[in-house]
């Protein structure tokens, strides 16, 4: 059997980088992406968001890294993800959600990693869609 696809929201690893504890679920996730122990889907769209979001003022005041930092940790990111450029599927939930809608018909089984409630509660057919906290529970490997 193969190990399973995740597709992880920008509000995990937004959340992993400003987390003040090193074990909690979101920095596990953020930490098992940097180490390659997560296997996981990336595509230029879901990239960018990841970098306009945690260039947010707001949030660099959080995290404390500079743009270079933050472009460092997205190279790390990229070298281990698997790359996708998925086509527009079917509508998520909230309309900015709709690039990882179509992330996880890109890869068949693939499930979806995110704090968005709204997510959570509306899973597309036939994916799943789970929290940090289960990601840990039911995938990691000890990490």
């Amino acid at each position: 059997m193969s190990p399973p696809v995740f597709v992880v929201d920008t509000n995990v690893v937004v959340a992993g980088l400003v987390t003040s504890s090193s074990r909690s679920p979101v920095a596990l996730v953020l930490d098992s992406m940097l180490s390659g122990t997560l296997i996981f889907l990336l595509s230029p769209a879901l990239l960018d968001e990841y970098r306009l979001v945690l260039l947010r003022p707001k949030l660099v005041k959080l995290h404390g890294f500079t743009e270079a930092e933050i472009d460092h940790l997205l190279v790390e990111l990229a070298a281990n993800a698997i790359w996708r450029e998925p086509k527009p599927g079917s509508p998520a939930p909230d309309r900015g959600d709709d690039h990882l809608w179509a992330m996880l018909s890109a890869y068949s089984g693939s499930i979806l990693v995110t704090g968005d409630r709204l997510l959570l509660k509306n899973p597309p057919t036939p994916s799943s869609v789970i929290s940090p906290s289960t990601w840990l529970s039911d995938f990691s490997q000890g990490t």
